[in-house]
């Protein structure tokens, strides 16, 4: 089971713009002006995004990738003590994540587009990081696609628990588009909750056969999971 975190299991949008900003400048020496779309979108991705969205330019010569996750983990890490006061947990996610953690045969971990300490950080202040084994999630410092993410979580799960989990039997939990079409590229089953900007109709084009409300029902969602990995076609 793998959830993703912005929106689906925590909101700290607040805390997220500000360390954006201060890393981008500490960079790129240039005032971050006009933000970039970030569901579904991993850290390096925005990162470039914010780049064409500004028009700062680069030095062909330079990576800044390396020195910008740097500055974000260390920009989000001084922020840490606002996350509750701007943050917050999303409706029913502590509850989600016992309820599926109670499930026979069942391992939670994370795939997002964030950078690991920032993605330990949210979960942490929220209480929400014991339900999961962190230690296998794909994270937004490892610079692939989230498809990719998808698949190379299953590998590690496989090789740190030493058996098998059938691409029939993971499921990745988002609110965004993009992560709908992550879940099918990378062989995952996506069930979508309408928690962020897109709506039911959206989700559902991009492949969430599976579509919730939100997390506050956890035998919806446990139901929900039973029917995607029983029979992952079902509607």
């Amino acid at each position: 089971m793998l959830w993703n975190i912005d929106l689906t299991l925590v909101d700290v949008a607040q805390v997220m713009r500000a360390a954006y900003a201060e890393a981008f400048e500490k960079v790129t020496g240039s005032p971050l002006v006009y933000l970039a779309p970030t569901a579904g979108r991993t850290d390096s991705e925005i990162f470039f995004e914010f780049l064409a969205r500004n028009d700062v330019g680069i030095d062909p010569d330079t990576d800044p990738l390396p020195d910008f996750t740097d500055a974000l983990g260390e920009s989000f890490a001084r922020r840490r003590d606002r996350l509750q006061a701007k943050g917050r947990a999303m409706p029913g996610a502590e509850a989600a994540l016992a309820a599926v953690g109670r499930l026979e045969d069942t391992l939670q971990s994370v795939v997002t587009g964030t950078i690991m300490s920032n993605a330990v950080a949210k979960l942490a202040a929220f209480g929400l990081d014991g339900h999961l084994d962190l230690s296998i999630g794909g994270f937004g410092s490892e610079h692939y696609p989230k498809a990719s993410l998808i698949q190379f979580t299953r590998m590690r799960a496989e090789e740190a628990h030493g058996r098998a989990f059938p691409e029939a039997s993971t499921v990745y939990i988002s609110e965004s588009v993009r992560d709908v079409e992550a879940a099918c590229i990378g062989r995952a089953t996506p069930i979508a909750v309408v928690s962020g900007s897109a709506t039911e109709s959206q989700l559902r084009a991009a492949g969430a056969v599976h579509v919730l409300d939100d997390l506050t029902d956890p035998q919806a969602l446990l139901n929900a999971i039973r029917s995607a990995t029983e029979d992952p076609g079902a509607t």
